[in-house]
C-alpha cells in the first residue's frame, strides 16, 4: 500500500514539483493543498507525512502544526520556508516538526528526511498497537470467572489502578497472579511504561541481587561488563517480583531499602540510582507464617502487603469450571485447528470433582492436551490424564445434576452455556449487564441465549 504524503504551499510551481518528486520519481501517493484550514479539514483521510509551507495565505504554517499535532502527536511533519533563518527553524522543531528545509529545496536531502520520517512514524503506529492489544490482552474482561470470591478480588483491584501503592497479590499456583498483575499495569496510570517480571525462585540466589539491581565491570569475577538491571529497566513502570517469599534475608534488606528511600546502587558501583516504579509482589506461601519462622522479614512483609489481594483457588469456585471448560475449549478448538463439539457427561463429572492443585494453569494444560489426544468430536474419560481420572474409579460427583438429565451420553456446548449462564446470573443477583459482562457476551446476546434455554432471571 502506498504511504501518503500531503503537501500544503500556496506556490503553486512548489505543489508541482514537490507532487513530481513524490508521486512519480519516489513513489507515494500525493494529496495537495494551497491553504492550511483546506488540508486540516482532510487530516482525518490518515497521510503518513505532512510537508508543510510556513508561509500560507490563510493561516500561519506553525499553527497548522500546531493543529495537526493536537490530533495526532505522532504525525510527522516536514517545514519549508523561503525564510531560511536558523529561528524560524528552531521555533518549527521547537513545535515537534520532524525537519525543517529552506527553499529552493535541496531535493537530495528531501528524499531520505522524507523516507526515515516515514519509517519512523512506520514504527511508532505499530508501538502504539502493540501497547493497545496488550490493554486488551490483560483487560479484565479477558479474565474468565463469574464467581462471587473472585469479583471480590476484581474489586479490590479496581480500587489500586489509579495510585502507587504496593499491592501482595495471594494465593496458590496456577491460580492467575501475574495475570492480575499484568491486569493491573495496563489499566494502570503507569501502563505506557515497562512491566518488568522477575521469578525470585528461577534465579540462583547468588544471580539474583545482580539480576534486580545490576552490576558494574569487573565487580566480581564473571562481570566482564556493565549490567543493567530489572529495577532500571523498568523505570517509570511496574516490576512484579513473582514468589517474592523466596527471597533470602539479605537480599530482602536490599528491597526494604528501595521501598523506603526510592534508591540502590549496582553491585559494584558507587552512584545512587533513584528508583521510580511501581512494586507488585506474589506469593504462594503465607508470608506471616514465614515472618514468625524468622523465613521473611516482617519490616518488608509490612511494607509489601500495603494492599493485600488474595486470589482463591479453582476448588473453592467450582461454578468457574464450566466457565473454564466451555472458554478453553473453544480456545483451543481455534488454535488448534480442531473441532471438538462436546464434553461426556462422565468426563465432566470428573472435570468438576478433581481439586485441580495446579488450578486454572492444570485445567487450561489438560484440556489442550485432551483436545489434542481427542480421538473424536468428543472428549471422553479416556482422553482425560490418568492422574485425575484414577481418583474417580467409583464415579460420584457433587456437580450439579441438571447437567446430567438427559439420556445423552455427552454434555453439549450448549448444556455448558446454558449452566454458564445459570451461574453468571446467580452470582450477579440477576444482574443482566453485570453477567453479560462477565460472560464477555452483548446483553443482546444474553438476552436472545437466555430465551433460547427457557432461564428466566426472576426465577433464576
Amino acid at each position: 500500500m502506498e504511504k501518503l504524503i500531503f503537501i500544503i504551499d500556496d506556490e503553486e510551481s512548489i505543489l508541482k514539483m514537490l507532487t513530481h518528486w513524490c508521486k512519480s520519481q519516489w513513489d507515494y501517493d500525493v494529496k495537495t493543498f494551497s491553504n492550511g484550514n483546506e488540508a486540516l479539514n482532510s487530516i482525518s483521510d490518515g497521510p503518513d507525512l505532512v510537508l508543510l509551507d510556513i508561509m500560507l495565505p490563510d493561516i500561519n504554517g506553525n499553527d497548522v502544526l500546531r493543529e495537526i499535532k493536537r490530533k495526532n502527536p505522532n504525525l510527522p511533519v516536514i517545514m519549508l520556508s523561503a525564510q531560511g533563518s536558523v529561528e524560524v527553524a528552531l521555533e518549527s522543531i521547537r513545535l515537534g516538526a520532524f525537519d525543517y528545509f529552506p527553499k529552493p529545496i535541496d531535493k537530495n536531502r528531501l528524499e531520505p528526511a522524507i523516507r526515515n520520517a516515514v519509517k519512523n512514524y512506520d514504527l511508532e503506529r505499530e508501538l502504539v498497537n502493540l501497547k493497545e492489544n496488550l490493554q486488551k490482552e490483560y483487560s479484565f474482561e479477558n479474565i474468565i470467572s463469574a464467581d462471587k470470591k473472585m469479583q471480590n478480588a476484581f474489586h479490590m483491584v479496581s480500587k489500586v489502578l489509579d495510585n502507587d501503592i504496593t499491592v501482595l497479590i495471594q494465593g496458590e499456583s496456577g491460580t492467575g497472579k501475574e495475570l492480575i498483575a499484568r491486569a493491573i499495569h495496563f489499566n494502570g496510570i503507569r501502563k505506557a511504561s515497562p512491566f518488568v517480571v522477575v521469578n525470585c525462585a528461577s534465579i540462583p540466589r547468588e544471580l539474583l541481587e545482580s539480576e534486580l539491581f545490576g552490576h558494574e565491570k569487573g565487580s566480581f569475577t564473571g562481570a566482564h561488563q556493565r549490567k543493567i538491571g530489572k529495577f532500571e529497566l523498568a523505570r517509570g513502570g511496574t516490576i512484579f517480583l513473582d514468589e517474592i517469599g523466596e527471597m533470602e534475608m539479605s537480599l530482602q534488606a536490599k528491597i526494604l531499602r528501595v521501598i523506603q528511600q526510592k534508591e540502590f546502587e549496582r553491585i559494584g558501583g558507587n552512584e545512587v540510582i533513584k528508583s521510580d516504579v511501581r512494586i507488585i509482589s506474589a506469593t504462594n506461601r503465607d508470608l506471616r507464617l514465614a515472618v514468625e519462622n524468622k523465613q521473611f522479614r516482617e519490616d518488608l512483609f509490612y511494607r509489601l502487603s500495603s494492599f493485600p489481594i488474595t486470589i482463591p483457588p479453582l476448588r473453592d469456585r467450582r461454578g468457574d469450571i464450566v466457565v473454564l471448560i466451555d472458554h478453553f475449549l473453544k480456545f483451543f478448538n481455534k488454535k488448534l485447528s480442531k473441532g471438538i463439539k462436546a464434553v461426556s457427561k462422565p468426563a465432566l463429572k470428573i472435570l468438576y470433582d478433581y481439586d485441580w492443585p495446579g488450578n486454572v494453569r492444570e485445567l487450561e494444560n489438560t484440556l489442550e492436551r485432551c483436545i489434542i489426544l481427542a480421538e473424536s468430536d468428543i472428549i471422553e474419560v479416556a482422553t482425560l490424564p490418568i492422574n485425575i481420572t484414577s481418583q474417580f474409579k467409583n464415579g460420584s460427583s457433587a456437580v450439579p445434576g441438571e447437567l446430567f438429565g438427559s439420556d445423552s451420553p455427552v454434555v453439549p456446548f450448549d448444556k455448558l452455556k446454558e449452566e454458564a449462564i445459570k451461574h453468571a446470573l446467580l452470582v450477579t443477583e440477576n444482574n443482566i449487564v453485570e453477567a453479560a459482562r462477565k460472560l464477555k457476551i452483548g446483553r443482546a446476546t444474553l438476552y436472545r441465549l437466555m430465551d433460547k434455554f427457557g432461564i428466566d432471571s426472576n426465577k433464576n
